[in-house]
């Protein structure tokens, strides 16, 4: 669910109004959200809330005209196998954290399955986040995204965009700067095979990289942006932390890293029924540790400016 945008500069650039955070204020779980926790410490509960997530997804996505089921499948009749081993760098090595189960996927992101669904599950969950965009919700949260990248650095010359995914912030990343070098860099070799492939359908040339977001490999001040595009709730703190100094590390003098996800601080999260929060709790595993994390503090301990930070939808 995209919720906020957050520009950070590196340090010779600073981007509007700094927010003033303390470092030691620790944003307090709402008790919703910790009573939610202690009842997913239950297998049976937990199980059940996934498939009952999942149910809700796709029941949702057929109602407003996203044809899951028929997309979904369409894509499993592909060989995938060419594209996974052509995706895939053998000395990668994969975090703990990157293995567990997640988004009702017992293999996580790491699972074919997961990168075959993912731009359905997009249309579905934004769909909601402006009622007159239905569908169309998914392509307008990514350009109120780029419309505030692009009031800061509206010429990038390269742009990195970490955790990208099966290529949808990329592509668009690529859209909104169509004068720019664009890269993709991943952890899942399914997600980049299918990124892969979305972009061999759409004519586009755009390196993807199999790597993780926390030690790329790639050369220090070779990017103007760097992108985090719905990837900081999805990670446990220590690992927001490293990638957020591997994002300084990469960032040429005057460049800036751009931060889209949700908002902790938003009242809907605070007023969101039982149900729904369980629901959403059961398919993000460190949704915790997002929620308790200073975002803005981290920036400022990995070498940035203070951020700017902007709504850029209801959420």
């Amino acid at each position: 669910m995209g919720q906020w945008g957050c520009l950070a500069s590196e340090s010779p650039l600073r981007l509007g109004l700094p927010m003033v955070t303390s470092a030691s204020a620790q944003p307090e779980l709402p008790l919703m959200l910790r009573l939610v926790t202690g009842l997913l410490n239950l297998p049976p509960v937990a199980a059940l809330a996934r498939q009952a997530a999942r149910n809700l997804m796709i029941n949702r996505a057929e109602s407003m005209g996203v044809r899951w089921r028929d997309q979904v499948q369409q894509l499993r009749q592909r060989d995938w196998q060419p594209e996974l081993v052509a995706a895939t760098n053998p000395a990668t090595v994969y975090p703990d954290y990157y293995c567990a189960p997640f988004h009702a996927y017992p293999e996580g992101n790491l699972s074919l399955e997961a990168a075959l669904e993912v731009e359905v599950a997009a249309y579905t969950v934004h769909s909601r986040l402006w009622p007159d965009q239905g569908r169309d919700g998914d392509a307008y949260l990514r350009q109120t995204y780029h419309s505030l990248l692009q009031q800061t650095l509206p010429t990038p010359q390269q742009i990195l965009d970490l955790g990208c995914g099966v290529g949808m912030s990329t592509l668009a990343l690529q859209d909104a700067y169509p004068q720019s070098r664009v890269v993709g860099l991943d952890l899942s070799p399914p997600y980049l095979a299918v990124a892969r492939h979305r972009c061999r359908e759409q004519g586009r040339e755009l390196r993807l990289i199999h790597a993780q977001a926390e030690q790329t490999g790639l050369a220090e001040q070779s990017f103007d942006l760097v992108s985090l595009f719905l990837v900081c709730h999805e990670l446990p703190q220590a690992a927001t932390r490293t990638i957020l100094r591997e994002a300084r590390r990469l960032l040429r003098p005057g460049g800036a890293l751009g931060i889209m996800d949700m908002n902790p601080r938003s009242a809907i999260y605070r007023q969101m029924p039982p149900y729904i929060l369980t629901l959403l709790k059961s398919t993000e595993p460190y949704l915790n540790d997002y929620f308790s994390l200073d975002l803005e503090q981290a920036l400022v301990e990995a070498g940035f400016n203070p951020p700017t930070v902007t709504a850029n939808s209801p959420r």
